[in-house]
């Protein structure tokens, strides 16, 4: 190698011609002559010859491969070549910059409503963002001066600013100044790391000439002051004046201003709230760096300085959620809907179908239910929750009255007996085999495999037809239904509708013994507002990553469950029990069906209901399970409540029209309940067997029954408040033989309006 370098030097500095050049390259054995053998004469020149003619005998030169020159032109031109692969590789290695606009930060998580409005943000996410536009001018110019000067003049890099920082940082012996320009921080902070190694330092210089050409400046400064941090969880300058002063970006005064732009450097040891007294150092050399580069005076830097740091401190916003039993919902949902890998990297935005105004609205009637009702009726907590059921999407959801002291979800977590509210389903699916709305049931006394079913208050009726029983919640009646129509039918439509919980095939399960949760039966009732499609719930639309790549879209599809013709007739039925039953106090000027729900000692109290567009369920009750002395009208009332709200500019819309009853064929096959042993009354019949009350009234012919006097549609007043029994294993046996209906009497009472605990209803 020496030789080499000695033999390049002097070539370098040889000023012979091609003659002397072409000699210093021969070997020896060539260039000179055997010793022994005298000099031969040089040949005269034939003017004819065109073959040159020289003084010594012409010689081919070197291989080229032996050659200095070849080689000096081949490091040369490898050089060259291997530093443009270089350029090349690493522009290739660079990511696409295209998606910056929808950058989100590693180990991050936004969950925004349906809006766009930020619910929630867990990480290092920038809280607030803002426009640039949005941005005051002076925190512009105050972040300019104190981290890139030039950043009107350079193309990303900025080298004179580099060599400034070499030299600074040599003559202080340690690391000073950096060279780094704000869209070298974009790069770093949005694709990078923070390592300090020459190869992270030139893909951070590409990176930033990359992000300069395809961004303007404008945009590089506002995605450098909304993502910069500095320091104590405060991501961008909105954060930070939140965060240190908790002022929105526009009040902070220039000594303010200066501090939170003196942060980007060392964000966690200058943060004021860390080190006071080097936060305001570095506060006054941004003071400094603004006045020198002319964007303000001496008199104002003078009057800043003079100011102290007047912090007022606060959590980052949306740090903790507004709507906690929501969001908490949707974080349960993301293992489900991406992988592992995609939640550990973070950095995911998910947007929700949560419907803000309405969410209040749901807020507010829940605190208002517990607050101003919950002690005079023995309730302490409330849940509620809307579904839209075109598409299945949660709009609404209040998990409980105080998120702090118990994270427990009433919606989706508490498993409670919705008592009388889960009769529709049994209705539905009794229409759905082909009985009729007017076909009689007898409301009487009645054991069936020594279950024996009660009335609220010890109170029967006769003779009903079924859309008068369903109006006034009459339980005998649904217990007759539920042994002609059987178990598996009533269990398999249930399901389908939206209920998850298993149902239990026992005769209480007419009663609504069998525990759901609110979700669930909200969703059943959603399934009948649309027309019997079966749309799941669920609270998230999209799930986006840091890249802002679409990692998962809602594809809900709607899945017949039920015909429509049967939920014309059900939804009819149960827009009788808010005009003129149990439910009237949901009524809110436009047609609503419903259902109310009251479990045994009235422990839970349930009202759900629906307009084409919404279905909303709410629950009131005690954690502990302990009895109430409140009505499930109380229920209807905080629904109505809410859904005052929620109809507020939504167009009225009037369900399907009752379709043609007569020789209706039904669409599902009944499978009756054979008991062992059934008869009318509380006593067992004769030991002969042949007793008059060991007869059956479950269904008459399907002719409509006879109505009461005063009212065409067979309507009475509505009964008191529904009660379930506790559940009991059914036994099977040949069902008993109907018998033709009598003329029904007149109905039950409505409820006592007067406070205080209402009778006791029977063990059952």
């Amino acid at each position: 190698m020496e030789n080499f370098l000695s033999k390049l030097k002097n070539l370098s500095i040889r000023s012979s011609g091609s003659e002397s050049l072409q000699s210093d390259l021969r070997p020896d054995s060539v260039t000179r002559q055997p010793s022994a053998l005298p000099a031969k004469p040089a040949p005269k020149a034939d003017p004819g010859d065109p073959k040159p003619q020289s003084g010594r005998r012409f010689r081919m030169g070197k291989p080229l491969h032996r050659r200095y020159s070849f080689w000096l032109a081949l490091v040369a031109v490898g050089g060259g070549g291997a530093f443009a692969w270089g350029v090349w590789a690493v522009e290739k290695s660079l990511p696409d910059v295209s998606a910056i606009a929808s950058f989100a930060q590693n180990g991050t998580l936004t969950i925004k409503a349906a809006d766009g409005v930020v619910l929630q943000q867990l990480g290092s996410a920038t809280r607030q963002k803002l426009t640039i536009k949005q941005v005051p001018d002076r925190v512009i110019k105050a972040f300019i001066a104190a981290e890139d000067r030039r950043f009107y003049q350079h193309n990303g890099v900025d080298y004179q600013s580099i060599v400034r920082a070499v030299a600074s940082n040599l003559l202080a012996r340690d690391f000073v100044e950096g060279g780094s320009t704000i869209t070298q921080q974009v790069a770093r902070i949005i694709y990078l790391n923070q390592d300090r190694t020459m190869g992270r330092k030139i893909q951070e210089a590409f990176l930033a000439q990359k992000i300069e050409r395809a961004l303007s400046k404008d945009q590089v400064l506002e995605k450098y002051l909304n993502l910069v941090y500095l320091g104590s969880g405060a991501y961008g300058v909105a954060d930070a004046a939140w965060v240190y002063f908790s002022k929105s970006v526009d009040q902070l005064t220039l000594s303010e201003t200066a501090t939170i732009a003196g942060l980007p450097p060392a964000p966690s040891d200058y943060s004021p709230l860390v080190n006071p007294q080097i936060a305001q150092q570095r506060r006054d050399i941004v003071l400094d760096r603004m006045q020198e580069s002319g964007y303000i005076t001496e008199a104002e830097v003078e009057q800043a300085r003079a100011q102290p740091l007047a912090l007022k401190p606060s959590f980052p916003k949306k740090l903790y959620s507004d709507t906690p039993y929501f969001t908490s919902y949707v974080q349960q949902q993301l293992p489900k809907l991406v992988s592992k890998e995609q939640l550990e990297a973070g950095g995911l935005t998910v947007e929700t179908s949560l419907n803000t105004t309405w969410q209040k609205a749901a807020e507010k009637a829940i605190k208002d239910a517990v607050k101003n009702v919950g002690p005079a009726e023995g309730f302490k907590q409330a849940s509620l929750v809307a579904v839209d059921p075109r598409n299945g999407e949660i709009r609404a959801m209040v998990g409980g009255t105080d998120f702090v002291t118990s994270q427990f979800n009433r919606v989706t977590q508490a498993q409670r007996q919705p008592g009388s509210s889960f009769k529709p389903i049994l209705y539905t699916t009794a229409i759905a085999t082909g009985i009729s709305p007017y076909a009689s049931y007898l409301d009487a006394p009645l054991t069936v495999d020594g279950y024996k079913p009660q009335n609220y208050g010890r109170k029967y009726s006769g003779w009903l037809s079924l859309r008068s029983a369903l109006t006034n919640s009459v339980n005998l009646v649904s217990v007759r239904l539920l042994i002609d129509v059987g178990f598996d039918p009533v269990i398999k439509l249930g399901h389908d509708m939206g209920i998850q919980s298993e149902l239990l095939p026992t005769y209480s399960l007419a009663l609504g013994a069998s525990e759901v949760n609110l979700l669930e039966i909200t969703t059943a009732y959603a399934t009948l507002a649309a027309r019997g499609n079966h749309m799941e719930s669920h609270g998230i639309r999209r799930i986006i990553n840091r890249r802002g790549e679409v990692i998962y879209t809602a594809n809900v599809k709607p899945k017949r469950v039920i015909d429509q013709d049967t939920v014309a007739i059900v939804t009819w039925m149960m827009q009788n029990v808010v005009n003129s039953g149990t439910g009237q106090a949901a009524q809110i000027g436009r047609p609503v069906a419903g259902k109310t729900g009251t479990s045994e000692e009235a422990r839970d109290l349930w009202f759900i209901g629906f307009v084409p567009q919404m279905a909303a369920g709410v629950w009131l009750g005690n954690d502990d399970n302990t009895p109430t002395w409140s009505y499930s009208s109380t229920a209807a009332e905080v629904w109505h409540n809410f859904m005052t709200t929620v109809v507020k500019g939504m167009p009225v819309e009037k369900f399907a029209e009752l379709p043609k009853l007569d020789n209706r064929k039904g669409v599902i096959k009944a499978k009756p309940v054979k008991p062992a042993q059934m008869y009318d009354g509380e006593a067992p019949p004769s030991s002969s067997g042949t007793s008059d009350n060991s007869r059956s009234y479950p269904k008459a012919s399907g002719e409509p029954a006879r109505t009461p006097a005063g009212d065409p549609n067979g309507n009475a007043a509505p009964a008191a408040p529904d009660q379930s029994p506790a559940p009991a294993a059914p036994e099977t046996a040949p069902p008993p033989q109907n018998t033709a209906p009598e003329l029904p009497p007149a109905e039950p009472a409505p409820p006592p309006t007067t406070s205080g605990p209402p009778p006791s209803a029977p063990a059952n």
